[in-house]
């Protein structure tokens, strides 16, 4: 029994590690381009000179751009304002250059971006648009459109009933007409484009561009111990009742994608900018790689999505993964929350989270409360592991007798069969269970991937203090200081939990909080708290049971005679022999 459990708390720590590297997509390796070596200087000419190329004209210059009959003689922003965002638009091309979140801030306490910074030159942002005709294209991307609906360079997005307009025709006949709608409470953008040359009717490309640009949830990384607890951008779509989801590496392998989709777009761990309903349409994703240099390069993800038609009226969320935004939004755009195959753990523990939350107003006290709710939930399953090992302990010598008596044969040999229905015998005879030792530990192990795919993933957690040294719940613990306590725990626990494994293996299983130790030090600090307090609750109700029922009794020794036994038994116990 107890090398079984030996074999199931180690393959509990693998099942860990494989979660957080296999469900988690690594970080993306810097992709540098390195400068062609600088050529070799020329030897002596060993041949005479070839004759000069005769002398071509020069190439015509470009043709002008056409006038413009309707747009805007000087470039200029449009700031867009609304409680949760702050957000802006330039009149050359109509697209958004900036959406900065309001409620959320990045490593520096500023808004953050969506829109990333130093983009590489000739690189759309949101909103900008494609057709087949490259010249079509650079112009509608870089005309200076006129603008209707804003207030002296601002838009108030506050009642969520106007629209900003930017119009733009030239003497070729080119015109373009787009049109947004902001709605004020969940980061939902209402996008119609038109396109037309002269009768000709154009069905647009909407670009997106890089994205996205939270810097904070694309960085951090991995090693073999610390995993990758960061999702960087990713493409994402929900197709015929699926949501799938691309690496940025990946990306280039499949980068177009057709069918009805409920949703698609690009993520990272906390922020999602996608068409929501869009039905019929055509995904392309293509991976960017902004400058810089060493880890400060980042690779990003590019979108662009075509309907059958112009686009009408097409929604689009720009903003964080917030479970309840999320589900007002669309019910199924919660599924864009990566909480992996736990999910039907993590979304109920979210809720207890935050309505608990809701009284307490702090989210690691609330964990903390979480834990004692769960602990108490499992309270009678771990007192009958206690009350089982204990018997298990007891019948130790017995058990031992048997497994001596059979110690010469071969696994292969059926009369050991005769030894398992002993040992089963003696099990039914004094009460003993041997798999209700494993049960709280099973039952924990899914509850714990949980609260890691909760805690990881859940943007409520992102910037939540817990107070002192803890600043940020979805972080590692900056000072170590949780896990090395939740690793004293973990050994007192494992030192006062009864066993009947002999005391090579119980060197081994005090090596336990060694390694969770080491996993756990990059963990989020909020999961961390959730295993030291479970620990603490264990320990507490160790003792408790053990006042309960009483201290261990010393165990028997084997009577002379039965150990002087060398044959096989008649398929009962020695105990029951007697009766």
């Amino acid at each position: 029994m107890e090398r079984r459990v030996l074999i199931a708390v180690i393959l509990s720590f693998l099942v860990l590690y494989a979660y957080q590297a296999l469900f988690v997509p690594p970080p993306p390796a810097s992709s540098r381009v390195e400068p062609p070596p600088p050529a070799a200087a020329p030897s002596a000419p060993q041949t005479p000179a070839p004759p000069e190329a005769p002398v071509t004209a020069p190439a015509p210059p470009a043709p002008p751009a056409p006038q413009a009959v309707t747009g805007d003689t000087t470039e200029r922003e449009i700031a867009v304002e609304a409680a949760t965002v702050s957000g802006a638009l330039s009149n050359r091309g109509a697209q958004i250059i900036r959406w900065r979140l309001s409620g959320y801030r990045d490593g520096q306490g500023r808004p953050v971006d969506l829109v990333p910074s130093a983009l590489p030159p000739g690189q759309p942002t949101p909103f900008a648009l494609r057709v087949d005709d490259e010249e079509i294209t650079r112009r509608l991307n870089t005309a200076l459109y006129r603008v209707s609906g804003d207030s002296g360079g601002r838009f108030d997005a506050a009642s969520g009933e106007a629209a900003l307009v930017f119009e733009y025709e030239d003497a070729s006949g080119l015109r373009a007409r787009k049109e947004f709608r902001f709605d004020p409470d969940n980061y939902l953008i209402r996008f119609s484009a038109a396109v037309t040359v002269g009768d000709r009717v154009l069905n647009p490309v909407i670009l997106w561009g890089p994205g996205l640009g939270d810097i904070g949830a694309v960085t951090g990384g991995g090693s073999f111990f610390t995993g990758n607890y960061a999702q960087p951008p990713q493409a994402i779509y929900h197709r015929d009742g699926d949501v799938e989801r691309i690496a940025a590496a990946d990306s280039a392998a499949q980068p177009v994608h057709e069918g009805q989709f409920r949703f698609a777009g690009v993520d990272d761990q906390y922020f999602l900018a996608a068409a929501v309903n869009p039905g019929s349409a055509r995904l392309e994703f293509r991976p960017v790689t902004l400058p810089g240099a060493g880890e400060t390069q980042r690779q990003l993800l590019s979108q662009a999505i075509q309907f059958p038609q112009p686009p009408q009226d097409v929604r689009f969320f720009y903003g964080p993964k917030q479970f309840d935004l999320l589900r007002s939004v669309d019910a199924e755009l919660v599924r864009a929350i990566n909480f992996g195959i736990f999910g039907f753990l993590a979304v109920p523990l979210l809720g207890a989270l935050q309505w608990i939350h809701g009284f307490v107003g702090n989210y690691g006290w609330a964990i903390v409360l979480l834990t004692i709710l769960i602990n108490i939930a499992i309270f009678p399953l771990r007192h009958k592991s206690v009350v089982s090992m204990r018997k298990m302990q007891a019948v130790q010598p017995q058990l031992k007798a048997i497994q001596d008596r059979y110690a010469g044969l071969k696994v292969t040999d059926p009369a050991r069969q005769k030894m398992n229905t002993e040992i089963m015998n003696l099990y039914r005879e004094k009460g003993v269970n041997p798999a209700s030792g494993c049960v709280p530990m099973v039952l924990q192990f899914p509850v714990l991937l949980a609260f890691y795919s909760m805690l990881s993933q859940s943007i409520e957690l992102r910037g939540a203090e817990f107070g002192l040294w803890i600043r940020d719940l979805s972080q590692p613990d900056p000072y170590y200081v949780i896990p090395v306590l939740m690793a004293v725990t973990m050994f007192w626990q494992t030192k006062i939990t009864p066993t009947t494994a002999d005391p090579a293996q119980q060197r081994i299983m005090l090596l336990m909080p060694l390694m969770f130790t080491v996993f756990f030090l990059w963990a989020p600090s909020g999961l961390v708290i959730y295993w030291f307090v479970s620990n603490l609750w264990a320990i507490g109700q160790q003792y408790f049971t053990t006042w309960l029922i009483g201290p261990a009794l010393a165990p028997a020794s084997r009577p002379p005679a039965e150990r002087r036994m060398k044959s096989a038994g008649a398929g009962r116990t020695p105990d029951a022999e007697k009766h």
